[in-house]
C-alpha cells in the first residue's frame, strides 16, 4: 500500500511558564494517509487536532514520535528531521497549509497575493494574472477589492483570500485547519467545491472541521480525537 504521509506515536506537550503547568498537546498519535486520501480530524476544542496539523507543517517540532512524508523530490523523508531549508522548499512547493488566519505583506493586494502563489509554481507571468481572476471570482471577492490591500478587508474576506491562495497551487499535501470556521453556508459551498476538484485531481489532504454536515461524503475515513489522544 502506497503511503503519503505516516505518523508514529507521535507527541507533544507544553509548558506555560506563568502558571507552572505542563500540558499535553496530543499523545500516542498514529495514522496514516494513502495518495489521494482525505482523513478528517475530529474532536472536542483543545482535544489535540491542529497540534497534529502544526507538526506535519514543522511550525511545532514534536517530543516524540515520526512523521514521515513521500516527497516528490527526495522521497520519503522524516519532517521533524529536515533542515529549514527543506521545509521550506516543501512549503512553496508541496505542502499547503489553510488556517482561519491570513498573514500576508501589509501592502499586497488580493490579486497580488494570488499571483505570487501561482508564480512560485514556476508559473508564467500570464498564467498568474488569469489564475488570479479565476480564483477572486470563484470566491466572489467584490472586483473592487482585487487590488485593494488584503489588511482591510473583514475576517470572512480574509478567509475567503487565504484559502484561494493555498489552493491555487495545487499541493500534493493539503492540511486544513477548521478553514471554514467563520464562512457563511454560500461560502462553504464554494470552499468544497474546490476540494472536490483537488480530490480528483488526487491531492491528500488532513482536514479539521467542526461543521460534521460539511464533511460528509467529502472526507474518505475519520480520525477522532479526545484529551489528546486517539478516540480507538
Amino acid at each position: 500500500m502506497k503511503y503519503m504521509l505516516k505518523i508514529d506515536n507521535l507527541g507533544k506537550s507544553f509548558i506555560i511558564h506563568d502558571l507552572q503547568k505542563h500540558i499535553h498537546g496530543c499523545r500516542g498519535i498514529s495514522l496514516a494517509l494513502q495518495h489521494g486520501e482525505f482523513i478528517g480530524i475530529t474532536g472536542r476544542s483543545g482535544s489535540g487536532k491542529s497540534t497534529i496539523l502544526k507538526m506535519v507543517y514543522r511550525t511545532y517540532l514534536p517530543d516524540e514520535g515520526e512523521i514521515w512524508y513521500d516527497s516528490e523530490r527526495w522521497g520519503w523523508i522524516q519532517l521533524s528531521q529536515r533542515a529549514e531549508r527543506d521545509i521550506m522548499y516543501l512549503r512553496m512547493y508541496e505542502i499547503g497549509y489553510i488556517s482561519q488566519f491570513l498573514n500576508v505583506l501589509p501592502r499586497m493586494t488580493a490579486r497580488e497575493i494570488i499571483q505570487q502563489a501561482v508564480r512560485e509554481k514556476g508559473s508564467s507571468e500570464a498564467e498568474a494574472a488569469a489564475e488570479a481572476v479565476r480564483m477572486l471570482t470563484h470566491f466572489e471577492l467584490d472586483r473592487e477589492l482585487w487590488d485593494s490591500y488584503a489588511a482591510t478587508f473583514s475576517g470572512g474576506e480574509k478567509l475567503r483570500l487565504n484559502i484561494a491562495r493555498a489552493m491555487v497551487k495545487r499541493p500534493r499535501l493539503l492540511l486544513l485547519d477548521e478553514p471554514t470556521a467563520s464562512l457563511d453556508m454560500h461560502s462553504k459551498m464554494r470552499v468544497r467545491q474546490l476540494i472536490e476538484q483537488l480530490k480528483r485531481e488526487g491531492t491528500t489532504m488532513l482536514g479539521i472541521f467542526h461543521d460534521i454536515e460539511f464533511m460528509r461524503g467529502l472526507c474518505d475515513r475519520e480520525f477522532k480525537m479526545n484529551q489528546g489522544e486517539a478516540v480507538i
